[in-house]
């Protein structure tokens, strides 16, 4: 287990290298000053200015070197400054990944408690009318873009019903429920689905009947051996979609004005500071694969016959 932790670990670093220095090459080649702005507008910078503000923040360095520096200094949990406020990368994200933290923690369990609960009673009632309206009703579901589910839960609850307010307040628990129920539609409906196709061929599986063929109650049957071996593949998918809504629902909390990761992102980018795209990037990439993990471990306490190594 210690063997396959250091490993695991060790390619996560690598992971997190190459998706950094991805980002840093694409930003890189992107047209447009991402500081020509803090000089004033275009009719009156001065070049001297503009060129004080690269060297500050070793923008006219090559981008091996720009990589280098952003490197060195995230070993020491720096992230860079932000160009607009002029402060630590990680002092404006700190506030944004809690309420996004909030965000995500709420959608994933109603995607696993509905999505999960939904899926088994397809399967347990299978070619039924239950059945059936639960398969069109998911794949229905599963088609609708995120930002249209969104846009119609808002005018719903918030401009006709007047429910909660349409500007978020990440402070007010109340509030978070519109928009994790935005996010956890379409994943909830996927695990139905995943659920209900997987516990249909363990139902189907040969030692499913022999423990109904020597008398092993049902319920002992369905939660011990069926269930267990259902929830597997769900766990993978619910531990990447995780990993994706704590690096920031952009769509999401842009509608409902929620303050978090996403949201800092959607700004970060339309303005051009680098700093703060890579930052949410690197986090959300880091957020990724430590969640892989955590699920690869999960994996050997649900079923003992896989060993990791």
């Amino acid at each position: 287990m210690g063997r396959y932790l250091l490993r695991r670990l060790g390619q996560m670093v690598i992971v997190l290298l190459g998706a950094t220095l991805i980002l840093f090459a694409c930003l890189f080649v992107i047209p447009g000053d991402p500081v020509g702005s803090l000089a004033g507008s275009e009719r009156s910078r001065d070049p001297a200015v503009i060129a004080e503000l690269h060297k500050r923040y070793g923008l006219d360095k090559p981008l091996i070197v720009q990589y280098g520096t952003y490197i060195g200094k995230l070993a020491h949990g720096d992230m860079g400054e932000d160009y607009t406020q002029r402060r630590q990368v990680s002092d404006i994200l700190g506030p944004k990944l809690v309420n996004t933290s909030k965000l995500a923690v709420v959608a994933i369990v109603l995607d696993a408690a509905i999505g999960a609960a939904v899926g088994a009673l397809a399967a347990l009632k299978r070619y039924s009318l239950v059945d059936t309206v639960v398969t069109l009703i998911t794949t229905i579901l599963v088609g609708f873009p995120t930002f249209v589910i969104g846009m119609l839960m808002l005018n719903l609850f918030a401009v006709q019903l007047k429910w909660v307010p349409v500007i978020g307040n990440p402070s007010d628990p109340l509030q978070v429920i519109l928009p994790a129920i935005t996010l956890a539609i379409v994943d909830a409906a996927l695990v139905a689905r995943l659920m209900r196709g997987t516990m249909l061929e363990v139902l189907r599986a040969d030692y499913v009947k022999t423990a109904i063929a020597k008398g092993v109650p049902r319920r002992e049957v369905l939660l011990k051996h069926v269930m267990r071996n259902s929830v597997i593949p769900v766990v993978t998918y619910l531990g990447i979609s995780f990993g994706g809504l704590m690096g920031g629902a952009i769509i999401t909390e842009t509608i409902f004005n929620w303050d978090g990761v996403g949201m800092a992102m959607s700004t970060a980018i339309q303005q051009q500071n680098n700093p703060v795209v890579v930052g949410v990037a690197t986090w959300g990439v880091a957020i990724f694969v430590l969640l892989n993990l955590v699920v690869d471990l999960l994996y050997a306490m649900l079923d003992p016959r896989i060993r990791l190594s």
